[in-house]
């Protein structure tokens, strides 16, 4: 009797045993393939719609305009949107060097500032420093330049949330406020015409005037 229960126990074991190596050797190749194309295609990009990155752009636009907070003889200049290139991630970059993915692109939104002195734009471009800390974004590059003749200042900010970035530049050649603000790479729609970016344009909005 008791031969028996144990020969039943090490027949149940063995049962089980096989079981669960045909479920293994079921799922090893499914592992492979998934870990295989995780490799081959690198992490995706997120899917975006390029109207709602354009307005999202324009909002940003208005903030840093807003906290320049210029007087008002120093008025920004219209910008327009556009997009950039975005690369093959994983191995597949490997087999598509500089070559840009046709359905992934960033986006980005260039606009200025002209005339303004340097006292004027470190001023501004320290409260803006000031208010992009205070929202969490997290500084990237530092662009304080100088040489003999030639003085630059600047930064960079980006959003940890989103990764949109802000990009601040003067320098006394120009006396410019140069301003871009990015989207990252995102995956478009296959409708997406990129010369037809709707909504892409900024323009200052207008200050309002004394009685």
């Amino acid at each position: 009797m008791f031969k028996s229960l144990v020969t039943k126990a090490r027949a149940s074991r063995r049962s089980v045993l096989h079981a669960v190596t045909g479920l293994v050797m079921v799922a090893l190749p499914v592992v492979a393939v998934v870990a295989g194309n995780a490799m081959w295609n690198g992490a995706p990009y997120p899917s975006v719609d390029p109207d709602a990155v354009a307005q999202r752009l324009r909002a940003r636009s208005d903030e840093v305009y807003d906290g320049f907070a210029l007087p008002e003889k120093y008025a920004a200049e219209s910008g327009r949107g556009g997009t950039g290139a975005c690369y093959y991630r994983g191995l597949r970059s490997i087999a598509h060097i500089d070559e840009a993915r046709s359905d992934v692109r960033s986006f980005g939104l260039d606009w200025s500032v002209p005339d303004v002195p340097e006292a004027t734009a470190r001023d501004a471009q320290q409260r803006v420093r000031q208010q992009l800390v205070q929202k969490g974004w997290k500084l990237t590059h530092e662009g304080d330049r100088a040489g003999v003749a030639f003085r630059q200042l600047g930064f960079r900010f980006e959003n940890p949330e989103d990764g949109d970035q802000v990009d601040v530049q003067w320098n006394n050649s120009t006396t410019t406020l140069f301003i871009s603000v990015y989207a990252p790479c995102g995956q478009v729609p296959d409708e997406f015409v990129e010369h037809d970016w709707a909504g892409a344009d900024w323009h200052p909005k207008e200050r309002p005037t004394g009685p």
